[in-house]
Protein backbone atom coordinates (compact mmCIF):
# COMPACT_ATOMS: atom_id res chain seq x y z
CA UNK A 1 0.00 0.00 0.00
CA UNK A 2 2.65 2.52 0.75
CA UNK A 3 4.54 1.62 -2.73
CA UNK A 4 1.02 2.86 -3.99
CA UNK A 5 0.68 6.23 -2.39
CA UNK A 6 4.32 6.92 -3.33
CA UNK A 7 4.04 6.08 -7.29
CA UNK A 8 0.68 8.06 -6.95
CA UNK A 9 2.61 11.16 -5.42
CA UNK A 10 5.05 10.47 -8.46
CA UNK A 11 2.08 10.90 -10.99
CA UNK A 12 1.15 13.84 -9.41
CA UNK A 13 4.92 15.29 -9.20
CA UNK A 14 4.98 14.42 -13.16
CA UNK A 15 1.99 16.34 -13.83
CA UNK A 16 3.06 18.67 -11.81
CA UNK A 17 6.21 19.05 -14.39
CA UNK A 18 3.79 20.06 -17.58
CA UNK A 19 3.85 23.69 -16.83
CA UNK A 20 7.65 23.95 -16.33
CA UNK A 21 8.19 21.32 -19.43
CA UNK A 22 5.74 23.96 -21.87
CA UNK A 23 8.25 26.76 -20.92
CA UNK A 24 11.18 24.89 -21.27
CA UNK A 25 10.05 24.38 -25.27
CA UNK A 26 10.64 26.74 -27.83
CA UNK A 27 7.39 25.60 -29.79
CA UNK A 28 4.68 27.73 -29.74
CA UNK A 29 1.59 26.78 -27.62
CA UNK A 30 -0.41 25.01 -30.43
CA UNK A 31 2.07 23.30 -32.29
CA UNK A 32 3.24 22.13 -28.62
CA UNK A 33 0.17 20.29 -28.23
CA UNK A 34 0.09 19.09 -31.44
CA UNK A 35 3.10 16.77 -30.92
CA UNK A 36 1.76 15.74 -27.26
CA UNK A 37 -1.14 14.52 -28.57
CA UNK A 38 0.60 13.06 -31.95
CA UNK A 39 3.26 11.01 -29.97
CA UNK A 40 0.22 10.47 -26.99
CA UNK A 41 -1.81 8.78 -29.05
CA UNK A 42 0.96 6.62 -30.72
CA UNK A 43 1.71 5.64 -27.20
CA UNK A 44 -1.77 5.03 -26.40
CA UNK A 45 -2.21 2.77 -29.45
CA UNK A 46 0.97 0.58 -28.64
CA UNK A 47 -0.69 0.19 -25.50
CA UNK A 48 -3.97 -1.19 -26.62
CA UNK A 49 -2.81 -3.33 -28.89
CA UNK A 50 0.05 -4.95 -26.76
CA UNK A 51 -2.65 -5.03 -23.95
CA UNK A 52 -5.26 -6.75 -26.52
CA UNK A 53 -8.33 -3.85 -26.18
CA UNK A 54 -10.47 -3.59 -28.12
CA UNK A 55 -10.51 -0.15 -29.67
CA UNK A 56 -13.17 -0.05 -32.21
CA UNK A 57 -15.97 2.22 -31.22
CA UNK A 58 -19.57 3.55 -33.39
CA UNK A 59 -19.51 6.22 -35.45
CA UNK A 60 -21.81 8.40 -33.34
CA UNK A 61 -19.27 7.30 -30.25
CA UNK A 62 -16.16 7.82 -31.84
CA UNK A 63 -17.14 11.32 -33.12
CA UNK A 64 -18.25 12.25 -29.57
CA UNK A 65 -15.10 11.05 -28.45
CA UNK A 66 -13.29 12.94 -30.42
CA UNK A 67 -15.00 16.01 -30.08
CA UNK A 68 -14.02 15.66 -26.15
CA UNK A 69 -11.18 15.64 -27.45
CA UNK A 70 -10.68 18.76 -29.28
CA UNK A 71 -11.87 20.28 -26.04
CA UNK A 72 -8.92 19.18 -24.37
CA UNK A 73 -6.81 20.45 -26.85
CA UNK A 74 -8.03 24.09 -26.49
CA UNK A 75 -7.31 23.15 -22.44
CA UNK A 76 -3.90 22.57 -22.77
CA UNK A 77 -2.92 25.47 -25.57
CA UNK A 78 -4.47 27.55 -23.30
CA UNK A 79 -2.86 26.30 -20.27
CA UNK A 80 0.58 26.39 -21.68
CA UNK A 81 0.00 30.20 -22.96
CA UNK A 82 -0.78 31.13 -19.31
CA UNK A 83 2.53 29.81 -18.73
CA UNK A 84 3.65 31.72 -21.23
CA UNK A 85 1.85 34.62 -20.68
CA UNK A 86 2.81 35.19 -17.34
CA UNK A 87 4.91 32.43 -14.97
CA UNK A 88 4.61 29.02 -14.09
CA UNK A 89 3.51 29.84 -10.29
CA UNK A 90 0.78 32.10 -11.50
CA UNK A 91 -0.20 29.77 -13.97
CA UNK A 92 -0.94 26.76 -11.59
CA UNK A 93 -2.64 29.04 -9.24
CA UNK A 94 -4.88 29.76 -11.97
CA UNK A 95 -5.12 25.88 -12.39
CA UNK A 96 -5.86 24.99 -9.20
CA UNK A 97 -9.46 27.05 -9.23
CA UNK A 98 -10.65 23.26 -11.40
CA UNK A 99 -12.56 22.15 -8.36
CA UNK A 100 -14.35 25.62 -8.26
CA UNK A 101 -15.48 25.43 -12.15
CA UNK A 102 -16.25 21.82 -11.64
CA UNK A 103 -18.38 22.77 -7.93
CA UNK A 104 -20.41 24.95 -10.86
CA UNK A 105 -20.84 22.76 -13.81
CA UNK A 106 -21.13 19.36 -12.94
CA UNK A 107 -24.25 20.13 -11.35
CA UNK A 108 -25.57 22.30 -13.46
CA UNK A 109 -24.65 19.57 -16.82
CA UNK A 110 -25.67 16.39 -14.95
CA UNK A 111 -28.31 18.00 -13.31
CA UNK A 112 -27.54 17.34 -9.92
CA UNK A 113 -28.49 19.58 -6.75
CA UNK A 114 -26.04 22.21 -5.76
CA UNK A 115 -24.05 21.57 -2.40
CA UNK A 116 -24.11 24.12 -0.02
CA UNK A 117 -19.96 23.55 0.98
CA UNK A 118 -19.39 23.56 -2.52
CA UNK A 119 -20.57 27.32 -2.98
CA UNK A 120 -19.06 28.27 0.38
CA UNK A 121 -15.61 26.67 -0.95
CA UNK A 122 -15.95 28.39 -3.58
CA UNK A 123 -16.11 31.60 -2.86
CA UNK A 124 -13.06 30.75 -0.33
CA UNK A 125 -11.45 30.18 -3.94
CA UNK A 126 -12.45 33.24 -5.00
CA UNK A 127 -11.00 35.55 -2.01
CA UNK A 128 -7.74 33.77 -2.88
CA UNK A 129 -7.94 34.31 -6.33
CA UNK A 130 -8.54 38.15 -5.98
CA UNK A 131 -5.31 38.52 -3.39
CA UNK A 132 -3.25 36.81 -6.42
CA UNK A 133 -4.43 38.99 -9.15
CA UNK A 134 -3.95 41.98 -7.13
CA UNK A 135 -0.40 40.58 -5.65
CA UNK A 136 1.02 39.76 -9.53
CA UNK A 137 -1.32 42.17 -11.47
CA UNK A 138 1.16 42.37 -14.22
CA UNK A 139 0.48 39.00 -15.14
CA UNK A 140 -3.02 39.54 -14.83
CA UNK A 141 -3.78 38.24 -18.77
CA UNK A 142 -1.57 35.09 -17.86
CA UNK A 143 -3.67 34.27 -14.25
CA UNK A 144 -6.86 34.95 -16.76
CA UNK A 145 -6.28 32.11 -19.22
CA UNK A 146 -4.94 29.58 -16.70
CA UNK A 147 -8.84 30.39 -15.20
CA UNK A 148 -10.37 30.23 -17.74
CA UNK A 149 -7.86 26.75 -19.06
CA UNK A 150 -9.08 25.16 -15.73
CA UNK A 151 -12.73 26.18 -16.66
CA UNK A 152 -12.30 23.81 -19.81
CA UNK A 153 -10.69 20.87 -17.88
CA UNK A 154 -13.69 20.96 -15.50
CA UNK A 155 -15.74 21.05 -18.64
CA UNK A 156 -14.32 17.78 -20.41
CA UNK A 157 -13.87 16.23 -17.14
CA UNK A 158 -17.75 16.51 -16.04
CA UNK A 159 -18.35 15.16 -19.91
CA UNK A 160 -16.06 12.33 -18.82
CA UNK A 161 -18.03 11.19 -15.73
CA UNK A 162 -20.25 9.76 -18.38
CA UNK A 163 -17.75 8.54 -20.94
CA UNK A 164 -16.21 6.66 -18.20
CA UNK A 165 -19.18 4.58 -17.95
CA UNK A 166 -19.49 3.83 -21.46
CA UNK A 167 -15.81 2.90 -22.46
CA UNK A 168 -12.17 1.63 -21.05
CA UNK A 169 -10.27 4.99 -20.09
CA UNK A 170 -7.56 3.51 -22.29
CA UNK A 171 -9.32 3.56 -24.96
CA UNK A 172 -11.47 6.78 -24.36
CA UNK A 173 -8.24 8.59 -23.51
CA UNK A 174 -6.85 7.15 -26.88
CA UNK A 175 -9.91 8.69 -29.07
CA UNK A 176 -9.66 11.96 -27.35
CA UNK A 177 -5.96 12.12 -27.93
CA UNK A 178 -6.25 11.60 -31.20
CA UNK A 179 -9.24 14.42 -31.60
CA UNK A 180 -7.12 16.19 -29.64
CA UNK A 181 -4.60 15.82 -32.49
CA UNK A 182 -6.50 16.12 -35.69
CA UNK A 183 -8.06 19.19 -34.52
CA UNK A 184 -4.43 21.08 -34.22
CA UNK A 185 -3.77 19.86 -37.25
CA UNK A 186 -7.20 20.95 -39.13
CA UNK A 187 -6.44 24.13 -37.51
CA UNK A 188 -2.93 24.13 -38.54
CA UNK A 189 -3.46 23.22 -42.31
CA UNK A 190 -6.09 26.09 -42.24
CA UNK A 191 -4.80 28.89 -40.12
CA UNK A 192 -2.68 30.63 -43.16
CA UNK A 193 -5.85 30.70 -45.34
CA UNK A 194 -7.18 33.40 -43.01
CA UNK A 195 -4.12 35.33 -42.53
CA UNK A 196 -2.33 33.63 -39.45
CA UNK A 197 1.24 32.64 -39.30
CA UNK A 198 2.65 29.37 -41.06
CA UNK A 199 2.77 26.81 -38.54
CA UNK A 200 6.54 26.05 -37.01
CA UNK A 201 6.62 22.50 -36.83
CA UNK A 202 10.46 22.09 -36.55
CA UNK A 203 11.88 21.30 -32.56
CA UNK A 204 15.10 21.44 -31.93
CA UNK A 205 16.99 18.31 -30.60
CA UNK A 206 16.35 19.72 -26.79
CA UNK A 207 12.67 20.28 -27.91
CA UNK A 208 12.65 16.12 -28.81
CA UNK A 209 13.64 15.53 -25.19
CA UNK A 210 11.18 17.91 -23.70
CA UNK A 211 8.24 16.53 -25.97
CA UNK A 212 8.70 12.76 -25.07
CA UNK A 213 9.03 13.24 -21.59
CA UNK A 214 5.65 15.38 -21.73
CA UNK A 215 3.87 13.07 -24.25
CA UNK A 216 5.64 9.50 -23.13
CA UNK A 217 6.16 9.66 -19.71
CA UNK A 218 3.86 12.95 -18.40
CA UNK A 219 0.93 11.37 -20.11
CA UNK A 220 1.15 7.88 -21.22
CA UNK A 221 3.01 6.06 -18.74
CA UNK A 222 1.39 9.06 -15.87
CA UNK A 223 -1.87 7.84 -17.12
CA UNK A 224 -1.86 4.18 -17.30
CA UNK A 225 -0.02 4.10 -13.75
CA UNK A 226 -3.41 5.89 -12.66
CA UNK A 227 -5.58 3.97 -13.91
CA UNK A 228 -4.18 1.13 -12.37
CA UNK A 229 -3.77 2.41 -8.95
CA UNK A 230 -7.76 3.31 -8.97
CA UNK A 231 -8.15 -0.47 -8.68
CA UNK A 232 -6.82 -0.46 -5.72
CA UNK A 233 -6.74 3.13 -4.24
CA UNK A 234 -10.06 4.93 -2.94
CA UNK A 235 -11.58 7.84 -4.87
CA UNK A 236 -10.70 10.19 -1.84
CA UNK A 237 -7.08 9.18 -1.85
CA UNK A 238 -6.54 9.95 -5.43
CA UNK A 239 -8.60 12.91 -5.54
CA UNK A 240 -6.92 14.69 -2.54
CA UNK A 241 -3.04 13.63 -3.59
CA UNK A 242 -3.88 14.92 -7.36
CA UNK A 243 -5.05 18.21 -5.58
CA UNK A 244 -1.38 18.39 -4.57
CA UNK A 245 0.12 19.09 -8.11
CA UNK A 246 -0.40 23.54 -7.73
CA UNK A 247 2.02 22.69 -4.76
CA UNK A 248 4.61 20.49 -6.80
CA UNK A 249 4.25 22.35 -9.41
CA UNK A 250 5.26 25.44 -8.22
CA UNK A 251 7.99 24.01 -5.93
CA UNK A 252 9.47 22.90 -8.80
CA UNK A 253 9.11 26.44 -10.73
CA UNK A 254 10.73 27.96 -7.76
CA UNK A 255 13.87 25.14 -7.70
CA UNK A 256 14.39 25.50 -11.23
CA UNK A 257 13.82 28.79 -12.42
CA UNK A 258 14.71 30.80 -9.38
CA UNK A 259 13.89 34.09 -8.81
CA UNK A 260 11.47 34.69 -12.05
CA UNK A 261 9.47 32.38 -10.18
CA UNK A 262 9.52 34.05 -6.77
CA UNK A 263 6.70 35.90 -6.15
CA UNK A 264 4.88 38.48 -3.39
CA UNK A 265 3.70 37.39 0.09
CA UNK A 266 -0.13 38.20 -1.64
CA UNK A 267 0.19 36.01 -3.86
CA UNK A 268 1.84 32.77 -1.73
CA UNK A 269 -1.23 34.21 0.63
CA UNK A 270 -3.96 33.93 -2.32
CA UNK A 271 -2.23 30.54 -3.71
CA UNK A 272 -2.78 29.14 -0.09
CA UNK A 273 -6.39 29.93 0.06
CA UNK A 274 -6.87 28.78 -2.67
CA UNK A 275 -5.56 25.31 -2.06
CA UNK A 276 -7.28 24.85 1.48
CA UNK A 277 -10.31 25.39 -0.25
CA UNK A 278 -9.11 22.89 -2.94
CA UNK A 279 -8.08 19.99 -0.09
CA UNK A 280 -10.88 20.46 2.35
CA UNK A 281 -13.08 19.69 -0.56
CA UNK A 282 -12.59 15.76 -0.54
CA UNK A 283 -12.54 15.73 3.07
CA UNK A 284 -15.74 17.64 3.53
CA UNK A 285 -17.33 15.57 0.50
CA UNK A 286 -16.34 12.08 1.96
CA UNK A 287 -17.95 13.27 5.60
CA UNK A 288 -21.13 14.51 3.43
CA UNK A 289 -21.70 11.32 1.90
CA UNK A 290 -20.85 8.99 4.96
CA UNK A 291 -23.24 10.88 6.67
CA UNK A 292 -26.21 10.57 4.42
CA UNK A 293 -25.31 6.93 3.92
CA UNK A 294 -25.82 6.52 7.46
CA UNK A 295 -29.20 8.16 7.40
CA UNK A 296 -30.34 6.24 5.02
CA UNK A 297 -29.41 2.78 6.84
CA UNK A 298 -32.28 0.34 8.22
CA UNK A 299 -33.20 0.58 11.72
CA UNK A 300 -32.11 -2.41 13.62
CA UNK A 301 -35.31 -4.73 14.51
CA UNK A 302 -34.19 -4.74 18.71
CA UNK A 303 -34.79 -0.78 18.30
CA UNK A 304 -38.22 -0.79 16.48
CA UNK A 305 -38.75 -3.84 18.98
CA UNK A 306 -37.91 -1.52 22.02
Amino acid sequence: MLKDYLRLHFIVFLWGFTAILGKLISLPPVELVFYRTLIASVGLAILLVSRKQEWRVSRGQALRLLGVGAMVAVHWITFFLAARLSSVSVCLAGMATLALWTSILEPLILRKRFEAYEIVLGLVAMVGLYLVSQAEFDQLLGLGVAVFSAGLSALFSVFNAKLTKQHPPLRLTFYEMSGACLSIALFLIVRPGFGGELPQLAPTLLDWLWLLILAGVCTVYAFSASVELQQRLSAFSLNLTVNLEPVYGIALAVLIFGSQEKMSTGFYLGTVIILLSVLVHPVIDQWVRRRRAASQLPIPHEEVAG
